[in-house]
């Protein structure tokens, strides 16, 4: 592949995509393209698919029908997963099991290790990634310690640790306080201007609104609108939207990378 063609090949793409969830169809045929550099946001109403093309994006959900690529490869073929840092919606940065801030963030680098020995370089990645994120001073901490936000900042740097190529986040603002808003989005600030790509599952714009490119918005597992992002739009705007709030209560959704 020419470097032409490596500028002009989607880093993700999904063509004509159908996926399930228990026997019901989510996904209904849905048509999505990142652009290198480019960063897209996901949008629509609950219930209207976004988490579920990007779980379906990085094969935790698998398409029925149609394909997907990931940097001009196959899904089933694609191995290079240290180029692709994943947020997960909503969920605890342990999962549970007794851990440091430092620890989790390191999981997040093994791919780029050799047969998991970490190097010098690996441990930098590590605080570097902590201090993106405003999290250096508490990486001996345990994570149950954290409050919702900082936990919300540790998933962002131990996705951010391989130093991606393609960044997927679902909500990250969801349920984080003021100040983390504002130095997650200052980290996507820094990253986009580093070049990365990214694709954001996102309710409304907030303060994101400056780094959109573009807007998907899906309503009914169906692609609605393509394009500028909508002017002002929150989640009661957008088209479809039936004024319930499911993730409220609901279990985490857990995910096969570093869920």
């Amino acid at each position: 592949m020419t470097s032409r063609e490596r500028e002009s090949t989607p880093v993700l793409a999904l063509r004509d995509v159908r996926a399930e969830l228990g026997g019901r169809p989510v996904l209904r045929g849905i048509d999505l393209s990142v652009r290198p550099g480019e960063v897209v946001a996901l949008l629509g109403a609950n219930g209207s698919g976004k988490s579920t093309a990007v779980r379906t994006a990085i094969g935790q959900v698998p398409a029925t029908s149609g394909a997907v690529e990931l940097f001009g490869t196959p899904l089933r073929s694609f191995r290079d997963w240290a180029r692709v840092g994943y947020v997960p919606q909503r969920t605890s940065a342990a999962g549970g099991v007794p851990a440091t801030v430092s620890e989790i963030v390191s999981s997040g680098r093994l791919a780029r290790t050799r047969f998991g020995l970490f190097r010098k370089a690996d441990r930098e990645a590590v605080g570097r990634a902590l201090e993106l994120v405003g999290m250096a001073d508490r990486a001996k901490d345990s994570v149950t310690a954290l409050s919702g936000g900082q936990h919300q900042r540790v998933l962002i740097a131990r996705a951010l640790v391989s130093e991606p190529e393609l960044l997927i986040m679902d909500e990250p603002m969801a349920g984080v306080d003021l100040a983390s808003q504002e130095v997650l989005a200052a980290t996507l600030r820094e990253q986009v201007g580093a070049g990365a790509t990214v694709l954001l599952v996102l309710h409304e714009l907030g303060p994101l609104e400056p780094l959109i490119d573009r807007a998907v918005v899906l309503r009914d597992g169906c692609v609605l609108h393509d394009g500028p992002p909508p002017k002002a739009v929150g989640q009661h705007a957008l088209p479809g939207h039936d004024h319930v709030h499911p993730h409220e209560g609901a279990e985490p959704i857990r995910t096969g990378l570093l869920s």
